[in-house]
């Protein structure tokens, strides 16, 4: 059984003996190395002794020895060796602060509202995620992420992490019934005076006082199965990271929008509804420029149908080329791009029919209704012939 270090999340350096070795891995009887648990990622590091150096990679533990096996790039010490191990400080730290967010925002959730429970969590990047039971509105989110930035604006609460026998665990008030059994390590957030802000059973490592977690951003929300909704958030200095480029970002956009990045979202609307008033400009371009295209192309007869074919410059005007046709015409539209339509006003021709014969002859794809239909092809010349020889219209 390998003894852990990494409790006092602020040991950095340790020494320890090799007790076993198999592949790339080494275990050793006591460790500052995290291993990946809990949704933490595990820390990486570095071993040396005497005669060598690796780099570790990686940490599990095996939950049936006890034993927390170090994944090595290189040599391994040979078993019986003393080592010296020196943890990724910049590494552990993200992860210290990625894990005390977590415990910080969930509790936000439960003091908003109760049915918000954690169901899952994951802090292996630093995009963060924790999935909530009781579909938590947009509201609820946003007053989850206000009261966490003004708790934590406070600099009030600090870390305190006891381990309680399992039979005095109903003293404390647990976010989530622990799944440990024996002894368990409690992880508490305390307000000034003493009382908890937090109580979770948690064996990760985290951040001295909960300050040094923020900033808790919320970046989105998304619905997953089971009624669940997954919390994407990021913390710390990845935060404020993130945080000073989406700033620096905006301050760009504003800057080439003349404007101060505050009236940025006024300015973008702005555009969005101009373009959107010029995409229904452009659409009715298309459509009467299909239409004059359209009647002004010559007819083939035969019989009751009268047949106009025409090639569109872009698929824009397909649909207004093929609808509100006169009684008795049957026009067959394409573009140089393989889209494809047929519009019909002969009760005894079914576009739908007509044009899946024609695609079916031509390689393409595509149906509709027996008044209009449309599809793909990559032989237009093809589907054109088609649509006259079951037609049989004479070219």
């Amino acid at each position: 059984m390998t003894r852990p270090l990494y409790h006092d999340s602020t040991r950095m350096t340790f020494t320890g003996t090799v007790t076993h070795a198999h592949g790339h891995e080494v275990a050793l009887d006591a460790t500052a190395l995290y291993p990946d648990a809990g949704g933490q990622a595990a820390d990486t590091g570095t071993l040396r002794w005497d005669g060598g150096e690796a780099h570790v990679t990686g940490s599990r533990r095996d939950k049936a020895t006890g034993l927390i096996w170090h994944t090595l790039d290189g040599m391994l010490p040979p078993v019986g060796r003393a080592v010296q191990g020196e943890v990724d400080r910049d590494r552990r730290w993200r992860h210290m602060q990625r894990h005390s967010a977590e415990h910080l925002l969930a509790q936000a959730f439960v003091q908003v509202n109760p049915v918000f429970e954690v169901v899952a969590v994951n802090m292996n990047a630093p995009e963060c995620t924790i999935d909530l039971s009781g579909e938590p509105a947009e509201s609820h989110v946003r007053a989850a992420e206000a009261l966490l930035r003004e708790t934590l604006g406070r600099d009030e609460l600090t870390l305190d992490t006891p381990v309680v026998p399992e039979a005095d665990l109903h003293g404390y008030p647990l976010r989530r019934e622990s799944k440990v059994r024996g002894d368990t390590r409690l992880v508490i957030y305390r307000r000034a005076d003493g009382t908890p802000f937090d109580v979770s059973a948690c064996g990760g490592t985290h951040v001295p006082r909960a300050s040094m977690a923020a900033p808790v951003v919320i970046l989105r929300t998304e619905r997953i199965k089971g009624g669940v909704t997954r919390v994407t958030f990021m913390a710390g200095e990845e935060a404020a990271e993130y945080l000073g480029s989406v700033y620096a970002d905006a301050r760009r956009l504003a800057q080439g929008f003349s404007v101060p990045v505050e009236r940025l979202p006024e300015r973008v609307d702005a555009l969005t509804a101009e373009r959107a008033a010029l995409a229904a400009q452009l659409d009715a371009l298309h459509a009467t420029h299909a239409r004059t295209l359209r009647d002004a192309a010559p007819t083939e007869t035969h019989g009751e149908v009268t047949l106009r074919v025409i090639t569109l410059s872009d698929p824009a005007g397909l649909q207004a080329a093929l609808t509100d046709l006169p009684p008795g015409e049957v026009v067959v539209a394409v573009t140089d791009a393989g889209r494809v339509g047929i519009g019909s006003a002969q009760p005894t021709v079914n576009a739908g029919t007509l044009l899946r014969a024609a695609l079916t002859a031509s390689g393409g794809k595509g149906g509709g209704r027996p008044d209009l239909a449309q599809g793909s092809t990559p032989d237009v010349p093809a589907f054109t012939r088609a649509v006259r020889e079951t037609l049989i219209v004479p070219a």
